[in-house]
């Protein structure tokens, strides 16, 4: 008889697939600029929800650019011609996307990994809190605050190192999270970041850990693996 424990069974994903496929994990080279990555996201999610094509997270990064999601406050733009303005379908407020800055778009299908939006979004943030345990930097959730925190500081202060913004369409997730891996953080100057002025904003660099853009994404790879299941290695959509 197996003993099963010396060689226990893997955990199951905490979000993954009812069939157990895999989605597509694709990384694009150099900048994308937002107009294309948008209209390229929703495209595919929309071929994912007429199951012409396979689930895809999509790592890119941007030209300096701010976006307001659809609760975004007009007083919240501090700065409306440092960077292009672009208006968004996901949620949240107004957010950097620039340089050294990890965005990872998520196209999923919530019809087979469960219709639960509070289920996904809290397995967005696991992977992310798993992500940044590869650097021995604890994550932190708070109330009323989306995003992932870092506790820094004497006197103790909270900042924000990745910020969560989603869009379901017909159960397909599209949009989804950024990690501030080397950004310039002034370019973050330039907005209120989600609405909220009391904390600050981070990055790995920041908090003196030199993290390498191929580093952070082989830790987002293992993170989202344990989180939402495996991936295979897919051409980006542009």
């Amino acid at each position: 008889m197996l003993d099963r424990s010396l060689n226990p069974e893997p955990e199951a994903p905490l979000f993954g697939r009812d069939d157990g496929q895999a989605a597509g994990w694709a990384i694009s080279p150099g900048y994308v600029d937002y107009p294309q990555a948008v209209a390229a996201m929703e495209a595919r999610a929309q071929a994912i929800a007429e199951g012409s094509a396979g689930e895809l997270v999509w790592l890119l990064e941007h030209p300096p650019l701010y976006t307001a999601g659809v609760s975004a406050k007009a007083g919240d733009l501090l700065q409306p011609g440092r960077f292009p303005v672009f208006e968004t379908a996901r949620g949240g407020q107004f957010t950097y996307h620039g340089p050294g800055q990890r965005v990872a778009y998520v196209m999923l299908d919530l019809t087979r990994r469960g219709r639960d939006v509070r289920a996904f979004v809290a397995a967005l943030e696991a992977w992310v809190i798993g992500a940044l345990a590869s650097f021995n930097v604890e994550g932190v959730i708070r109330p009323g605050r989306v995003g992932v925190w870092v506790e820094r500081g004497m006197p103790k202060r909270e900042d924000k190192i990745a910020a969560i913004g989603v869009k379901l369409r017909k159960w397909v997730s599209f949009h989804g999270v950024s990690l501030n891996v080397e950004p310039d953080l002034s370019h973050f100057d330039g907005i209120v970041p989600c609405g909220i002025t009391e904390h600050g904003v981070t990055s790995l660099v920041d908090l003196g850990l030199p993290v390498t853009m191929d580093e952070a994404d082989a830790a987002l790879k293992a993170s989202f693996e344990r989180v939402f299941g495996v991936v295979r290695e897919d051409a980006p959509p542009v």
